[in-house]
C-alpha cells in the first residue's frame, strides 16, 4: 500500500503526474468555493461540500504523512500547517460566528503550490523559461487572498461595507495599490490596526511582487561560454566569465 502511494506522490510515471496535477487542480477548486460560497448564505448543501472537501484534505494528509521518511521535519512544513489549518476550517462546526474566523484559514492551502513548481521545472520548458515571472504570480495571489480572507473574516458581519468576499478583494486591492477610494474602511480598533498593518508590511512586499512580476530584476539568458543563465536585465558582459551577451531590452534597462 505504501509503495503504491509513494509511485503516486512521488513517481516519475504519466499516472503520478496527473494524479499531482489533479490535487493541484483541487486546491485551485477549493479556493473557487470558498470565495464563490461567501456570496450565498449558510447552507446544508454548502456545508456537505464543506466536509467532503474536508475529507479529501484529511486523506491526502494521512497518505503524505504515511510516506513521509522524516516524520518530525514533515510537521515543520509550510504546506503541513495549510493542511491542519484547512482540515480544521472545513470540518469544524463553522455555522456560528464563533468559528468564522477560520475562514482565513482555508486559503492557506493554496500554499501547495509550491510543491508543483519541482514537478513543472521538469515537465514544461515554458515554465523554466519564465520561472520567475510565475512564481511572482503565484507568490501574489497567495498573499491577496490571504489578505483579503483576513479581512472577510474579520469584518464580515460586523461591517456594512463588507457584504461579501468581492467586497474584502476590493478594499485589499485599493489599499495595496494606494488608491485608496476611502468608501469602505474597517471599523473598529482592530479593524484600524488591520489597516495600519496592510499600508505597512502589504503595500511593501505588493509592490516588490509586482516589480518582479511585470519588469524582472534578472532575465534568462544563457551565456554561450560559461552557462550562466540569469544576467542583469542591462548587462552587456557575462559576470561570471566576461563574455559578451546579447539581452534583448526593448529599450528598457
Amino acid at each position: 500500500m505504501l509503495s503504491k502511494l509513494r509511485a503516486l506522490y512521488e513517481g516519475g510515471t504519466k499516472r503520478a503526474q496527473r494524479f499531482r496535477y489533479a490535487i493541484l487542480c483541487f486546491d485551485l477548486a477549493t479556493i473557487t468555493f470558498v470565495i464563490f460560497s461567501s456570496f450565498m448564505s449558510r447552507s446544508l448543501t454548502i456545508e456537505v461540500i464543506d466536509a467532503l472537501i474536508g475529507l479529501v484534505i484529511v486523506a491526502d494528509f494521512v497518505a503524505r504523512f504515511s510516506i513521509a521518511d522524516r516524520k518530525v521535519k514533515f510537521w515543520t512544513r509550510p504546506a503541513t500547517l495549510a493542511d491542519l489549518v484547512a482540515m480544521v476550517s472545513f470540518l469544524a462546526p463553522i455555522a456560528g460566528e464563533s468559528f468564522g474566523f477560520l475562514r482565513v484559514l482555508r486559503t492557506l492551502r493554496l500554499l501547495h503550490a509550491y510543491q508543483m513548481l519541482a514537478r513543472l521545472r521538469v515537465d514544461f520548458a515554458f515554465f523554466r523559461r519564465h520561472e520567475d515571472v510565475i512564481l511572482a504570480s503565484i507568490n501574489l495571489c497567495v498573499f491577496l487572498f490571504v489578505m483579503t480572507g483576513l479581512i472577510y473574516a474579520t469584518q464580515f458581519g460586523r461591517n456594512d461595507d463588507i457584504r461579501n468576499y468581492a467586497d474584502a478583494l476590493y478594499f485589499t486591492v485599493t489599499t495595496l495599490t494606494t488608491t485608496g477610494f476611502g468608501d469602505i474602511t474597517l471599523q473598529g480598533t482592530t479593524g484600524r490596526l488591520l489597516s495600519v498593518g496592510i499600508m505597512i508590511f502589504g503595500v511593501t512586499l505588493f509592490l516588490r511582487l509586482a516589480q518582479v512580476l511585470f519588469r524582472p530584476t534578472k532575465v534568462r539568458y544563457e551565456c554561450k561560454r560559461c552557462g550562466l543563465s540569469l544576467h542583469d536585465a542591462d548587462a552587456i558582459h557575462c559576470k561570471h566569465c566576461g563574455a559578451t551577451v546579447h539581452i534583448d531590452t526593448e529599450g528598457l534597462v
